[in-house]
């Protein structure tokens, strides 16, 4: 099978891949996944040994609208509020789990991470399996995150049975996680939907507990590309940076974009392109503020470790 005959819009080939047991790259609003359906244990192994993930880290089950998310896990007032505002969308909420929900989804732990992606054809594909998806992002573990179908196959190639194209991502980084198993809530990793925006909806004041281990993508280091990741906080000394890195004999391009928005989307893009075209150093402008730029920082420090 040659590369373009696993890449597509067939929804009924991805979802019978799926219903077979197979793993498909599934593109969402945030990043393309690696799905498997969540209660096939072969077919999470999969998931694992062809992203190079260690198996006591948790994964995200992807569900269509409308599920019933207490099958997987107890759901309270709070969540249930966070449901009905944010789903469809980029976030993540951790629940005490059921008992129907594996130690292989869960790392061990007694808590189940849920979402309900908002993309079309994530929509599509999950409401045809009828079942709970796991979805880690389509690429090697610890690596940048594949915004496109062309980066899911640009990593995996043929480790993948089939990669659903859904064009390029719209919000571009990993979704907001909130862990709703304890009495208060506590933002793991921060995304696109704030705290404030939580709060809001909820009524609680939240604390931050980044790089927590109960969530995906925690490691110190992630989202790593080959060239070494330099942070600036303004243009004029991301460009003093680069002219001395030149200087002593570099190769090295600058990322500086001022829309938060424009940067979240594009950000893996461009860190996927100075891989390709062989830059050593990738000097990054920093976004300054709270919301989505304390999430796109999160994801450059990471990728600076």
């Amino acid at each position: 099978m040659t590369f373009a005959d696993r890449l597509g819009d067939d929804i009924d080939r991805a979802s019978t891949i799926l219903r077979d047991g197979g793993i498909v790259g599934m593109p969402t609003e945030t990043v393309y996944g690696l799905a498997a359906r969540a209660l096939d244990e072969t077919a999470v192994d999969r998931v694992f040994s062809t992203k190079g993930r260690p198996k006591d880290h948790p994964l995200i089950v992807h569900l269509p609208p409308n599920a019933d998310v207490s099958k997987w896990g107890e759901v309270s007032s709070h969540a249930l509020a966070l449901m009905s505002e944010f789903w469809p969308g980029p976030l993540t909420l951790l629940i005490p789990r059921s008992s129907l929900v594996p130690d292989w989804v869960t790392g061990g732990r007694e808590s189940v991470a849920i979402r309900v992606p908002s993309h079309p054809l994530a929509i599509a594909l999950l409401q045809r399996v009828d079942d709970g998806v796991v979805a880690p992002s389509a690429n090697k573990f610890g690596r940048v995150s594949p915004t496109s179908a062309q980066h899911v196959l640009d990593d995996l190639g043929e480790q993948v049975d089939y990669v659903l194209d859904g064009g390029t991502c719209e919000v571009g980084i990993e979704s907001t996680i909130v862990d709703c198993a304890a009495q208060s809530m506590t933002i793991l990793r921060p995304g696109v939907i704030a705290s404030n925006e939580i709060a809001r909806v909820t009524g609680l004041t939240l604390s931050e507990n980044i790089g927590e281990s109960r969530a995906p993508g925690m490691l110190l280091s992630h989202y790593s590309p080959m060239a070494t990741v330099v942070l600036t906080e303004n243009h004029s000394a991301a460009l003093s940076r680069a002219q001395k890195l030149e200087a002593s004999g570099f190769s090295v391009t600058v990322i500086y974009e001022q829309n938060e928005t424009i940067l979240a989307r594009e950000l893996y893009q461009h860190l996927r392109t100075a891989d390709v075209k062989g830059f050593s150093h990738v000097v990054v402008v920093q976004p300054q503020g709270e919301g989505l730029s304390m999430a796109i920082r999160d994801r450059l420090l990471k990728a600076s470790a």
